[in-house]
C-alpha cells in the first residue's frame, strides 16, 4: 500500500505579499511561517478551535522555548456581514442584528442602535423608557462581567468560582425570557421606546438579582484574591502604561485598568448619567490583576446605578406618543380606521428616518461602543458602521504578550475580555 504523502513546500503569492500553504489553506505573515534551520524557535497555533481563545480566534505564536517572541491574531473565522446586511433592513429589523455582535451583553447593544437612530431624528423618549434603558444595560453590563469573571476562573485553573457566576448568570436569563422573550437574542428595543413594557413583577426580580449577586461577588473574590496561584499568575503579566494604553486604542475595563480614568458615561454623560452616584474604579499597574479587579468592581457601582433606577423608575409609556414611528396596539389597529392605516403604512413603507447622520457612543461592557448611521431620509440606513471595544482591545495582545510566557498568554487573552461576535461583525 503506497503512503500519502503531504506537500510542505510553501510557495511565494507575489501579489498578497504572504506565504500560502496549500495543505493547510491558510494564510500568515512571511517571516513566522518561513522554515529556519538555523533557529530553534517553534510555530505554534492557538486556536482556532481553544477554549481558551474564548471564540473561533486563531494565535499565531513563535516560541523561543517558552518564550512568546511573536504573536500574531488571526481573525474572520466568524465573519457575518452584520453593517452590511443593515444597509438592507429596515430601521427596526436592524435591532435583531445588534445582539448578536455580542450576545453577552445583548441589551446593550440594542440600546446603542437605537439611540444613534434617535438622534438623527431628534426624537426624545420618554423618562419610563430612559430609566428602563439604563437598568437594561447596567443588568447586562453584571451580565457579561459575570460570565468574563467564570471564564477567567476557569483559565487560571479554577472551578468553583465559574459555578458561581453562572448560578447569578441564570437570574439574568430568567429577566431577559420574562421580558422579550428569548433569553440571548432580546432585540428588546425599537426606534422610540421599547417593544413593550416591562412584564408585572420584573422590576422587583432586578431588584432581588441586584441584592444577591454581591454576596456571588465578595465570595468569588475571597477566594481568587487570596490565592497565591491566581495572583502569581495575573500580577506583572500583560502590564501597559496608561500612554500607551491610550495610544493603542485601549477602552473601558482594559483602559482604566491603566490608570486612565475615562468612562462615556462619566465623561459624555447620556440618559441622565451624571445624576446617578457611582465611581469610575481604576487600576494603577494596568496588568491582568487591575483588570481584574476593576471589572469586579466595576459590578458593584452598576448594583448602586441599578438600585438609584429603580427607585427613580417613573409610570407611563415606554414609547413616544408618534404614529409615524411607533406602532399601534392591536386592539387599535383592529377597532381604528386611523390606527389601521398608520399599522399599515409603518410595515409596509417603513420608519422614515430624516436626511442626516449621527454617531452615538455609550460605555459597552467592554468598553465603548459607538453606532454610526447614515440616512438619505429613507426607511434603511445607506450606512451603518459600528466602533466596536474588542475588535481594537484584540489588537493590543501582541504588545501585551511578546516577552512573555506561553502561559501568560492564556491569562492576558482572558484579561482582555473579547467576544468574536463584535470583532468578526
Amino acid at each position: 500500500m503506497s503512503k500519502r504523502t503531504v506537500e510542505y513546500k510553501i510557495s511565494r503569492n507575489p501579489e498578497m505579499g504572504t506565504d500560502f500553504m496549500p495543505a493547510q489553506g491558510l494564510m500568515a505573515p512571511t517571516d513566522m511561517v518561513e522554515p529556519r534551520f538555523d533557529s530553534e524557535n517553534m510555530l505554534i497555533n492557538v486556536g482556532p478551535q481553544h477554549p481558551a481563545t474564548h471564540g473561533v480566534l486563531r494565535l499565531i505564536l513563535e516560541l523561543d522555548g517558552e518564550t512568546v517572541v511573536r504573536c500574531e491574531p488571526n481573525i474572520g473565522y466568524l465573519h457575518s456581514s452584520f453593517e452590511k446586511l443593515g444597509e438592507y433592513r429596515t430601521w427596526n429589523q436592524i435591532v435583531t442584528l445588534t445582539d448578536r455582535m455580542d450576545y453577552l451583553a445583548p441589551l446593550i447593544y440594542n440600546c446603542a442602535y437605537v439611540m444613534a437612530v434617535e438622534k438623527v431624528m431628534g426624537l426624545e423618549v420618554t423618562e419610563r423608557c430612559k430609566v428602563l434603558r439604563v437598568i437594561m444595560m447596567e443588568m447586562d453590563r453584571i451580565f457579561s462581567h459575570l460570565l468574563w469573571l467564570g471564564t477567567w476562573a476557569i483559565d487560571v485553573g479554577a472551578f468553583t468560582p465559574f459555578l458561581y457566576s453562572f448560578q447569578e448568570r441564570e437570574k439574568v436569563y430568567t429577566l431577559h425570557e420574562a421580558f422579550t422573550g428569548a433569553r440571548i437574542t432580546t432585540s428588546a428595543t425599537r426606534v422610540g421606546g421599547l417593544m413593550s413594557d416591562v412584564p408585572e413583577g420584573w422590576t422587583e426580580g432586578v431588584r432581588e438579582f441586584a441584592t444577591g449577586v454581591i454576596k456571588t461577588l465578595d465570595e468569588v473574590e475571597y477566594l481568587l484574591s487570596t490565592n497565591a496561584i491566581h495572583l502569581g499568575r495575573t500580577q506583572g503579566v500583560g502590564a501597559i502604561s496608561a500612554e500607551d494604553a491610550i495610544n493603542y486604542g485601549f477602552s473601558g475595563p482594559n483602559l482604566r485598568a491603566s490608570g486612565v480614568p475615562y468612562d462615556v458615561r462619566k465623561d459624555r454623560p447620556y440618559y441622565d448619567y451624571e445624576t446617578y452616584d457611582f465611581e469610575v474604579p481604576i487600576g494603577e499597574h494596568g496588568d491582568c490583576y487591575d483588570r481584574y479587579m476593576v471589572r469586579m468592581e466595576e459590578m458593584r457601582q452598576s448594583v448602586r446605578i441599578l438600585h438609584q433606577a429603580l427607585d427613580r423608575l417613573p409610570g407611563g409609556s415606554v414609547n413616544v406618543d408618534d404614529p409615524r414611528v411607533v406602532l399601534p396596539s392591536k386592539t387599535d389597529a383592529m377597532n381604528d380606521m386611523e390606527s389601521m392605516i398608520h399599522h399599515f403604512k409603518l410595515i409596509m413603507d417603513g420608519l422614515k428616518v430624516p436626511e442626516g447622520e449621527s454617531y452615538f457612543p455609550v460605555e459597552g461592557s467592554k468598553g465603548e461602543l459607538g453606532m454610526y448611521v447614515v440616512s438619505d431620509g429613507g426607511s434603511k440606513p445607506i450606512r451603518w458602521r459600528v466602533r466596536p471595544p474588542s475588535f481594537v482591545n484584540l489588537s493590543v495582545i501582541p504588545k501585551l504578550v511578546e516577552g512573555g510566557l506561553l502561559a501568560d498568554v492564556i491569562m492576558v487573552n482572558a484579561s482582555l475580555d473579547i467576544v468574536l461576535g463584535e470583532i468578526d461583525r
